[in-house]
């Protein structure tokens, strides 16, 4: 199979490297999920990778903490996985940078734009941990921010369910999946794709987002390669 896409900025949640575990990393997960990563990498596609913290913190769950400081700790949570997920690649033999939003001088290289470009032209993954550096934005924002300032071609949004739906599947077994559908639609049906300031961000720079699950690690690679999986979300 032929890459559909030359650059990806491939969204990872927490959730999916703790495994049956539900809290934590689970490395064994993580290599899994790292395998067809490195697929992509050999057919020379140039990735980048935002991940979540929700393994290890949420901090829009945080009771009464005040809201900046849950949210630190959540850029923390970031960073963790960004290493364990580095860690599982250099395992595989793929060339990886970590790079924070938060100076972490000491194990990870300080969020650069123009040194991420650099490390991906040269066939390296680029890991962003920190999310934005900021509070109040999820790591959803970091996300659409990042591929928007590497100008990646999508993001891919590897979730827990396999696309965009009309409501909760969980909850509703009637619930319509989306093959395709707009931003617009996305923002005004409220629907659970990113956060609002995520998906208004993508929408104004014209950045498609798949949405697809991670249950099979496989997807990764496959969507890459523009098989027909999980919702294309585009501005038309």
């Amino acid at each position: 199979m032929q890459p559909k896409y030359k650059r990806i900025l491939l969204k990872l949640s927490g959730e999916s490297l703790a495994g049956k575990a539900k809290h934590g990393i689970d490395f064994d997960t993580v290599v899994k999920i790292c395998k067809p990563i490195k697929k992509c990498v050999e057919s020379g596609v140039q990735v980048g990778i935002v991940v979540g913290g929700g393994n290890f913190w949420r901090g829009r769950s945080s009771g009464d903490m005040d809201r900046t400081r849950a949210d630190h700790m959540g850029m923390l949570a970031t960073t963790i996985n960004a290493l364990g997920v580095a860690d599982a690649l250099e395992s595989l033999d793929v060339d990886v940078r970590v790079q924070t939003a938060i100076s972490m001088r000491q194990f990870a290289e300080p969020y650069i734009r123009q040194k991420a470009m650099s490390h991906l032209n040269k066939g390296r993954v680029v890991i962003f941990g920190c999310g934005t550096g900021n509070p109040f934005f999820s790591t959803d924002t970091a996300a659409a921010l990042r591929a928007v300032e590497i100008e990646a071609d999508v993001i891919m949004k590897a979730t827990m369910v396999d696309g965009v739906y009309d409501s909760d599947p969980k909850t509703n077994p009637n619930a319509k999946k989306f093959d395709s559908i707009t931003y617009h639609d996305v923002l005004t049906r409220n629907l659970a794709v990113m956060d609002s300031t995520a998906s208004a961000l993508c929408k104004d720079n014209d950045l498609p987002i798949l949405v697809f699950s991670i249950e099979d690690p496989e997807n990764i690679y496959r969507a890459v390669c523009g098989e027909n999986i999980g919702t294309v979300v585009t501005t038309e």
